[in-house]
């Protein structure tokens, strides 16, 4: 008898079925000796669609909602319903004993598997291969220890309600704001609280009011220090003529004492590792990267490459049975550029702490930290390098010594007015060493614009002392307002109000984007319009953290067996009750952000400039209304002569032409409408077709001048 084994994805099905001994290649799967292993593509499954309880919900109508199925129905999706039916039809095979679920470990994984067996109704057993890496190795040993596939039926209840209740929340709040408005309004359990706290943000920014302060600061030679008093403890002055007074009474004092002087050792341990978010937010800072483009490119190091552990993970500790495989992985790391930091990390035993290793702190996976694979790093991209640099330093760095300084902090008193200053001297850089090559530290800089740097170096100081020579001076600031969140730090709000998982952060902010309720500025996220007004209309109990907050805590307490499920989504019902009935009877007005002058030729109602994929396109913002056009002209791949931008297509009466509007240079299209490769190609071919006697190596308009000769010729 064999097993078969469902993975998630092709290219994880064809790595385990090569660890199996599965060498028999199917269309739809693999087989060997023991086992047939086939693949999902992501979901094979999903909850149905409204239209698919009742044909009248295909037309989105006020009066329907909510939208509260008894009980929700599962469909295949359309797209993938060829693979779905291979599995069918394997689950019917006599000499199939077992089902070994091998979808990604996790919630999402878990709803993958098991939405795909109720569907095919799996009525034999099965068992979970529950692994945090995708080694030879690591798959091996899961195979060794497979887990019964009930221990995860917590963990299956708790997706199937994440899913069911963004299905009701999401699907019934768009629909009753976008019938409402007549406008394609999108909102939901966990994105309305995200936009909100942006919003909130915001009006920060625009309430804010700029304030002038002085700051008095005193230059000692080598180091500098900041005027302070116990009114003004952090040395700000609002009022520019006591700022004169104070100066002036200063500057007729020829020498200052040091009034107190302390010298403390310090230190800093390392960072801890990585979980998905924090792995997001670094590198956000340092590389620019989107969260969601750190998570792809984490899966590819995560499947293709095998070179992390499991990427959506909340935990940033490693558990206890892990610490035997650790000298393994730092050997396998022994390679340039980190070898100088591996061989004194492996000649003695590894410091392990409770800073890395704590096993209550350890839920379905550990934190993210590199493989025992050998990496070759020549066949990374550009992307994967960076994102693997960051995982790897941050795991040298949990053995590292902590970044150790002495810290000297002294108080000069000026005409009775005290001084103070901080310097630094680096006893042992520690962890610290790893990122001198790259820009800033770990560490957010928090150092405040108004401080001298802390870390100046200090002359011999002795209590005391008179300081004879320095020259004071007078620094006019501006208070700024709170900045606009990047990237990272919206990451870091989220995950302070429990919005969403480490899997869904990415997801959540891409939506946000996608329908136009935020956008990308630099390197900074802020609302449009559109959001500004959404938020407006959605129900205050949406808007805020703490309901998305509690929901997402009972949905971790259901997966740990410990919540109701039934309870947890007769909470949700009654909340979609209560927000749509508010949508229904509010009289807010949305009035788009975005209409253009022009005229819909179709309905006559304003046009709607909005953002896609291909560019801009203006859409009729009358939502009954399909008519839409592209905003912008098509771009060809011929490059203008002059200023070497690529050039506009347009169809005039002599046929396709491509323009440069800046420099105002025109030049004819072929049929091919451009001037890149494709178009290089038809060339050639005509020159080719109509010429047996030229070189083409040389010029090849002087080819095609003597191809179209001949031809006239003929």
């Amino acid at each position: 008898m064999k097993s078969l084994v469902l993975a998630e994805k092709p290219s994880v099905a064809k790595e385990i079925a090569r660890v199996l001994g599965c060498q028999q290649k199917h269309k739809h799967y693999m087989e060997g000796p023991g086992y047939v292993v086939t693949w999902a593509l992501g979901h094979l499954v999903t909850l149905a669609e409204p239209e698919e309880y009742d044909p009248k919900y295909k037309n989105w109508n006020l009066d329907d909602l909510p939208l509260l199925p008894s009980r929700m129905k599962l469909k295949i999706i359309r797209e993938t319903t060829p693979q779905y039916k291979a599995i069918a039809q394997l689950a019917k095979r006599s000499d199939l004993e077992q089902l070994i679920i091998a979808t990604d470990a996790g919630r999402e994984g878990e709803l993958v598997a098991r939405w795909i067996m109720e569907m095919i109704h799996w009525k034999k057993p099965f068992k979970r291969l529950w692994i945090s890496s995708q080694t030879d190795k690591a798959i091996r040993d899961g195979f060794a220890s497979l887990k019964p596939g009930q221990s995860y039926d917590p963990l299956y209840r708790s997706a199937v309600c994440r899913a069911e209740a963004d299905w009701l929340i999401g699907l019934n709040i768009t629909r009753a704001l976008t019938c409402k408005h007549n406008a394609q309004l999108a909102a939901g359990r966990v994105q309305t609280p995200t936009l909100a706290a942006m919003m909130d943000r915001e009006r920060e920014i625009k309430s804010f009011q700029a304030k002038d302060y002085w700051m008095l600061r005193a230059q000692f030679g080598s180091f500098q220090a900041v005027w302070r008093s116990q009114a003004h403890p952090d040395g700000r002055l609002f009022d520019k003529a006591a700022a004169d007074a104070l100066l002036e009474r200063l500057n007729k004092v020829r020498s200052a004492k040091v009034a107190q002087l302390k010298v403390a050792e310090k230190s800093e341990p390392h960072p801890l590792a990585y979980d998905l978010t924090e792995l997001q937010r670094d590198a956000n800072k340092r590389h620019g990267f989107t969260a969601k483009q750190t998570s792809n490119v984490l899966q590819r190091l995560y499947e293709q490459h095998k070179l992390v552990t499991y990427p959506r993970t909340d935990s940033r500790y490693l558990s206890s049975d892990m610490v035997s495989t650790l000298p393994d992985r730092l050997k396998a790391l022994n390679v340039q550029p980190y070898a100088a930091w591996i061989k004194p990390l492996l000649a003695k035993p590894l410091p392990v702490s409770k800073r890395v290793v704590d096993d209550s702190k350890v839920s379905d996976h550990h934190a993210i930290i590199p493989t025992d694979e050998r990496p070759q790093l020549h066949n990374l991209s550009a992307e994967e390098r960076k994102l693997y640099d960051l995982i790897v330093r941050r795991f040298i760095a949990l053995f590292t010594p902590a970044f150790r300084y002495d810290e000297t902090s002294v108080t000069l008193e000026v005409g009775g007015e005290h001084f103070h200053a901080k310097g630094r001297i680096v006893k042992e850089a520690g962890w610290k060493a790893l990122y001198e090559a790259s820009a800033g530290t770990d560490e957010d800089d928090d150092t405040a614009e108004d401080e001298p740097a802390s870390r100046q170096t200090l002359p011999p100081l002795q209590p005391g002392m008179e300081l004879k020579e320095f020259r004071l001076s007078q620094h006019k600031q501006t208070t700024k307002p709170p900045g606009r969140y990047t990237e990272a730090a919206l990451l870091g709000v989220m995950e302070k109000h429990n919005l969403g998982t480490p899997a869904t952060r990415a997801d959540i902010i891409e939506k946000l984007l996608q329908t136009d309720t935020i956008e990308r500025r630099m390197n900074t996220l802020q609302p449009t319009g559109k959001g500004a007004q959404l938020i407006e209309l959605v129900v205050p109990e949406l808007r805020t953290p703490e309901l998305t907050a509690a929901w997402e805590q009972e949905l971790e307490r259901i997966s740990k067996g410990k919540g109701d499920a039934g309870k947890f989504m007769e909470s949700i019902r009654k909340q979609t009750e209560t927000i749509v009935r508010e949508v229904k009877a509010s009289e807010a007005e949305y009035k788009p952000h975005n209409l253009t002058h022009s005229r819909c030729p179709e309905c006559g109602k304003p046009l709607q400039e909005i953002k896609s994929k291909r560019g801009k396109l203006l859409v009729c913002s009358d939502r009954e209304c399909a008519y839409k056009r592209a905003a912008e002209p098509a771009l060809s791949n011929k490059r203008c002569p002059q200023c070497h931008k690529r050039m506009e297509i347009h169809t005039g009466k002599a046929g396709k032409y491509a323009q440069c509007r800046p420099c105002n240079v025109v030049e004819m299209l072929g049929e091919s409408g451009g001037g890149g490769r494709a178009a290089k190609r038809q060339q050639a071919q005509l020159a080719k077709q109509f010429s047996d006697n030229v070189s083409l190596g040389s010029s090849l308009e002087e080819a095609l001048k003597a191809a179209m000769a001949k031809h006239k010729k003929d």
